[in-house]
C-alpha cells in the first residue's frame, strides 16, 4: 500500500527534478522549462517505472478490496438486526 506508492511517488518526482535540471542547464525557461520536464519526466517514467507503478496499482486496489469487503460486511450485519 503505503510503501508502494511513495516509492512510485518519490521516483516520479526525481525524475521531474533530473528533468527539470537538464533543461534548465540547457538553456529552457518559464512554461517551456516546465512543459519539456513534465513531457520528458512522465515519458521516462513511464518506461522506467512500469513496475513500481504495477506494485502500487495492486497494492491499491487490495485496499480497496478490503475496505468494500468491510462495507458489505457492515451492511449485512445491519440488515440482520
Amino acid at each position: 500500500g503505503l510503501p508502494a506508492t511513495f516509492a512510485y511517488t518519490t521516483a516520479r518526482l526525481l525524475l521531474f527534478v533530473a528533468a527539470t535540471g537538464r533543461f534548465y542547464l540547457a538553456g529552457a525557461r518559464g512554461l517551456l522549462l516546465l512543459v519539456l520536464a513534465v513531457g520528458v519526466s512522465g515519458i521516462v517514467s513511464y518506461i522506467v517505472l512500469s513496475r513500481q507503478r504495477d506494485a502500487m496499482s495492486g497494492a491499491l486496489v487490495n485496499r480497496f478490496r478490503s475496505i468494500r469487503t468491510r462495507i458489505d460486511e457492515g451492511a449485512r450485519a445491519e440488515d440482520e438486526d
